[in-house]
């Protein structure tokens, strides 16, 4: 089919992509993979939640309140009738009734109707410090009476607000993906660029402490290395040790690919016109090998978090990873490890719900960030 024949408008936008630069082409390239495109707004959704957690969460990770144990999650109405039976548009909560479980002896909690309970955003509630820095005391959700209870996904058994928790555990469990992968990536990259451009002894060296690494028992080497954390250390220490031991582990595969990129472009023409030109080795790699496939680079770190964020809920669920008072994703699904959780309580399962929703869309994202570092494809 010609271009008369196809229309203006196929030639125009054939016109634009012939004109358009490698990240504009990149970028067209992304947007047609709607999937990914979607699962990009879901992460940048939960990251800017992990940035603005002390806005996002109703209360502090440490608010608990006895008189809610193990209250059953409040949904938001949009409406309510009043006394003559009219409609009226008020968001608001439902409250609770208690009684006592005469067998049991357990409270149980129904929903009492006559209680409403309104709701806003960017309301007035307890006091915080945005990054620990800003004094502030709005919130992006919350009761207009802060002293009146609002359980969005429900409480735990010492009566803490499992939403705001979440909230403020999606935080440390999203940065200990991000550093971790921070870390890896320069590892890889160092180490591979190395080993692929030099070779001979230090390529030796380098593979077979791969090889090692690679050989061991992934769970094992992880419990054994965070077994060995004394239980004194701060909780800030300890969340900077579980993610070196995450990232030392997780370099091996991203240094094999740069390894074989480079042995395979270190002879190339416009390699060693750069050598007869004077310029550094060091040179070499930052400015003519690395940025050769930064977009393979960028597509395998957005494929590599979630095996970041997986590696820490595994390690905090099984109680050898991050421990309270450290709120994350696997120190909040520690709840749920017996049967009454699951039973009675099945909301202490929604960071495990959360954890499932980000690895999916990190792994839909790093598909076609794949796809789209080669838009001619």
């Amino acid at each position: 089919m010609s271009a008369v024949e196809a229309g203006p408008k196929t030639t125009i936008a054939a016109a634009a992509i012939g004109l358009a630069s490698q990240r504009q082409l990149i970028w067209l390239k992304f947007k047609e993979h709607k999937l990914a495109y979607w699962s990009g707004l879901v992460i940048l959704l939960i990251y800017l939640v992990a940035i603005f957690a002390e806005v996002v969460a109703p209360r502090s990770p440490d608010f608990y309140d006895p008189a809610y144990t193990m209250l059953p999650p409040q949904g938001i109405n949009l409406f309510y009738t009043d006394a003559n039976g009219s409609y009226h548009f008020g968001p608001h909560v439902t409250g609770f009734s208690s009684k006592r479980d005469p067998k049991t002896l357990r409270r149980v909690f129904a929903p009492d109707p006559d209680v409403r309970i309104p709701i806003g955003l960017f309301v007035q509630g307890e006091t915080y410090r945005l990054w620990g820095l800003i004094p502030m005391s709005t919130h992006l959700i919350g009761p207009k009476d802060v002293k009146q209870s609002f359980y969005l996904l429900g409480s735990d058994r010492l009566g803490r607000d499992v939403f705001s928790r979440l909230v403020y555990g999606t935080r440390v469990s999203t940065s200990v993906g991000l550093i971790g992968v921070a870390i890896s990536l320069v590892l890889g990259i160092v180490l591979g660029g190395i080993s692929g451009y030099f070779g001979g002894f230090v390529d030796n060296a380098i593979q077979r402490v791969i090889e090692f690494i690679m050989s061991v028992p992934t769970i094992p080497l992880w419990m054994g290395l965070a077994a060995a954390i004394p239980v004194t250390w701060s909780p800030i220490l300890v969340y900077f040790i579980i993610t070196m031991i995450i990232s030392l582990i997780g370099w091996t595969s991203l240094a094999r690919e740069v390894r074989g990129r480079f042995m395979s472009w270190r002879n190339e023409v416009f390699v060693l016109a750069a050598r007869l030109d004077g310029t550094s080795e060091m040179k070499i790699i930052t400015r003519h090998l690395v940025p050769g496939f930064i977009s393979h680079i960028i597509a395998s770190t957005t494929l590599a978090i979630p095996a970041m964020i997986i590696a820490e809920t595994s390690l905090s669920f099984l109680g050898i990873g991050l421990r309270p008072p450290v709120v994350s994703w696997g120190v909040l699904l520690q709840e749920a490890q017996n049967i009454r959780s699951l039973a009675e309580a099945p909301w202490l399962l929604a960071p495990g719900a959360l954890v499932i929703i980000t690895v999916l869309s990190l792994n839909f994202l790093g598909d076609g960030l794949r796809d789209a570092a080669d838009p001619y494809a």
